[in-house]
């Protein structure tokens, strides 16, 4: 599917969300991930495709991913940041289970490191255009209060959202510290009957949907979507 650059938001120092206008209308689901494709001149070794997980809703006009950026980043990311309004990319179907269940009443936990907030966003967004009401808890871990995003629609949603900041400055007056399955399972309280969605960096992602099993959670609770290519927060 070919789509277009519309326009950028900054939503922290080193984050943006780029949104993208489609002439044929697609179909995903909130928290689904699609495969960007962005020709540009001298790629580097990881080439000219991306996977990045949907920030925006489908009730939204304009599609929306949402990405880390940083001075010395790939050649993908500069492209990325160079494009402007009109210039033509190539995206994939959406894709992934990273999505609500059907039943409303089941109780959901979502867990997001650094940029494993898109999806998540993604997901609450729907929820506030469509005024959907889920019993939801956020965890929502940053590496400092700077990489804090979407406190806009966190507040909108009206979901009980606990931010944890592994390198907090003095004034930061919530949670702190690494996050680990002790901790979640001691701020959220999973039930029984829980769903805990996992999303981030793929080395978190893993080790902590494996610890969440071994410390009494199902396999069939836990729901993950790994970010490839990030190592921390």
């Amino acid at each position: 599917m070919r789509i277009a650059f519309d326009h950028a938001v900054t939503e922290t120092a080193s984050i943006k969300t780029y949104y993208f206008r489609s002439a044929e209308p697609l179909r995903y689901s909130a928290g689904q991930f699609i495969e960007l494709t962005l020709p540009h001149d001298n790629p580097d070794s990881r080439g000219i495709k991306r996977w990045f997980s949907l920030s925006s809703s489908p009730s939204q006009a304009l599609l929306g991913i949402t990405t880390r950026l940083s001075t010395d980043g790939s050649s993908f990311k500069a492209a990325l940041q160079a494009l402007t309004p009109g210039a033509e990319l190539t995206m994939s179907a959406a894709m992934g289970d990273f999505v609500l269940p059907r039943n409303v009443d089941t109780p959901l936990t979502f867990v997001a490191g650094g940029i494993g907030i898109t999806p998540v966003h993604s997901i609450l967004q729907w929820l506030i255009d469509t005024d959907e009401q889920r019993p939801i808890k956020v965890l929502y871990a940053v590496r400092n209060e700077d990489d804090i995003a979407f406190l806009d629609t966190f507040g909108a949603a009206k979901q009980y959202v606990t931010i944890v900041v592994r390198e907090p400055s003095a004034a930061w007056g919530g949670e702190r510290g690494q996050i680990d399955a002790e901790m979640i399972i001691g701020l959220q309280q999973p039930t029984a009957n829980t769903l805990v969605y996992v999303s981030g960096p793929e080395a978190m992602t893993e080790s902590l949907a494996a610890d969440l099993i071994t410390a009494g959670l199902r396999v069939d609770q836990v729901v993950r979507d790994s970010f490839p290519g990030y190592s921390h927060l």
